[in-house]
């Protein structure tokens, strides 16, 4: 069964790999960034 802890524990997984490769190219981890939070208001 996949609870939403699971997903929840997941996303936090993935937020945290995006996180440390943003250390690496902060210009384009910006970018996607910008980008996210573009699309996450239409």
């Amino acid at each position: 069964m996949y609870t939403i802890e699971m997903a929840y524990a997941r996303m936090r997984e993935l937020q945290e790999m995006a996180n440390r490769s943003r250390a690496h190219q902060p210009s384009a981890a910006s970018k996607r960034a910008a980008k996210k939070r573009a699309d996450k208001k239409r």
